[in-house]
């Protein structure tokens, strides 16, 4: 008997981190592993539901998935994740195709739901997320050899009016220092060269464990272990860029010059009816502080335009941010009234076509800065990790430097020279694009 499964991962990085650890706990229960649905016997389709526009993704992929399962081609399908924790059991009576659910706490039990017996009821695994997964989980990596994402903790305590993600994550739990760095070694062992740091906040990290946040401690004891090249970190709140974190990036070259600080917006007024806690810096002053550093630090940040409250004025001061922020990355994104959390429930003071034209404002101001940035890279030798051929042209190879994060960021494209997929190799930028640069290998 085949028993092969097919694993359908949407939404965020750390979504997908429990999509592996899902895959592994099959595999090591005798499943076949295939990335083609079309070859499987069952499916697993791990969901988000943060959005609104997350839920419609989902929904479409579960109701397109089923259809396979109508036809004969599949045997079970599953759905897991944050979706099935927002919706619980309204989900089972409006698509009774699935053959069982599990919520964000529950992926440890993917086996055994696979594997029910299917005369009975689909169970419905959900209740409040308190599990949390470590290096004793089996983990299947799907991305490159090269590059892996290592959550470091679960959950959120933070309190954002606009976000549910505490009711679908359950609060903030840490991993011990030496679970992470096991695991590291463990990534670093099989070939994995840049490794990014995730977690709802990875500034919080250890907090809950210890009394106070431990992440230059546990970067100091990832920094020795051989083989990694870089360790780039992900979701920091922008209360806790610390001067020892600095410090420490400032010393060490092993981790990238990179942060990614989810700002949402720079005025102070805004920022407390979002339930943000209480800025210590302006968004202005961060950026100053970083900037001093002597290494050239990427910052990548994403801002909500639409909050209920935002007027004009509010939105011009984000703009002018942006104009002299000179932020190397910015995700951009309207407000959306998300039913659960507590923003849903403000009167809405800007309207959709609004929000939009503020959107596309943002996006055009923040692309002339990203041209600009990238101009000033154009004859630099920069390191640049090799991933394989464009999707575009097999003319050309695609890589990132350490300023680039996997999956969200812009990337290098390579014209000249021989690239080893998986290498850091120095790259001469020669051109410059909106977004991308062009170089060839020295």
């Amino acid at each position: 008997m085949l028993n092969n499964v097919s694993m359908i991962s949407l939404g965020c990085a750390k979504n997908l981190v429990d999509s592996e650890h899902m895959l592994g706990i099959l595999r090591s229960n005798g499943f076949n592993l295939t990335s083609e649905i079309a070859e499987a016997e069952f499916a697993i389709i791990n969901t988000c539901g943060f959005l609104e526009s997350a839920v419609e993704e989902a929904i479409e992929t579960i109701l397109e998935t089923a259809l396979l399962k109508k036809e004969g081609r599949l045997k079970r399908l599953v759905v897991t994740g944050c979706l099935v924790q927002r919706y619980g059991y309204k989900l089972a009576k409006e698509i009774p195709e699935v053959d069982g659910w599990l919520g964000t706490g529950e992926i440890a039990r993917v086996a055994e739901v696979l594997g029910h017996d299917s005369k009975g009821p689909p169970p419905f695994l959900i209740g409040r997320p308190a599990f949390l997964a470590d290096h004793r989980l089996p983990r299947v990596q799907s991305t490159p050899s090269y590059t892996a994402y290592l959550k470091i903790a679960e959950g959120c305590s933070h309190r954002c009016a606009y976000c549910i993600i505490p009711k679908l994550r359950g609060p903030f739990r840490s991993r011990p220092i030496p679970s992470v760095v096991r695991e590291a070694k463990e990534m670093a062992d099989r070939g994995v060269k840049e490794i990014n740091l995730i977690a709802q906040d990875t500034s919080l990290y250890g907090s809950d464990l210890y009394g106070e946040p431990r992440l230059t401690q546990l970067l100091k004891r990832m920094i020795r272990i051989d083989g990694i090249a870089w360790i780039r970190l992900l979701y920091l709140h922008p209360n806790r860029v610390s001067e020892s974190l600095l410090d420490l990036m400032d010393s060490e070259e092993t981790i990238c010059p990179y942060l990614d600080i989810p700002l949402q917006h720079v005025n102070q007024t805004l920022l407390r009816s979002m339930g943000r806690d209480p800025q210590r810096e302006t968004a202005e002053e961060l950026m100053d502080r970083i900037r001093r550093r002597k290494r050239d630090i990427s910052i990548r940040t994403t801002l909500m335009v639409g909050f209920p409250g935002e007027t004009e004025e509010m939105f011009t001061q984000l703009c002018s941010f942006v104009k002299t922020a000179q932020l190397d990355h910015v995700g951009v994104f309207t407000f959306s009234p998300e039913t659960g959390a507590r923003a849903a429930r403000l009167k809405s003071t800007v309207d959709r076509d609004t929000a939009k034209k503020r959107l596309a404002r943002l996006v055009t101001l923040q692309a002339d800065v990203s041209k600009k940035l990238n101009e000033r890279k154009v004859g630099r030798l920069l390191p640049v990790l090799v991933e394989g051929t464009s999707p575009e042209t097999d003319l050309l190879l695609t890589g990132r430097t350490a300023g680039m994060a996997p999956d969200v960021d812009t990337k290098v494209l390579i014209n000249d020279g021989e690239g080893i997929v998986g290498d850091i190799m120095p790259v001469r930028i020669t051109e410059a694009h909106t977004y991308d640069l062009v170089g060839s290998i020295v």
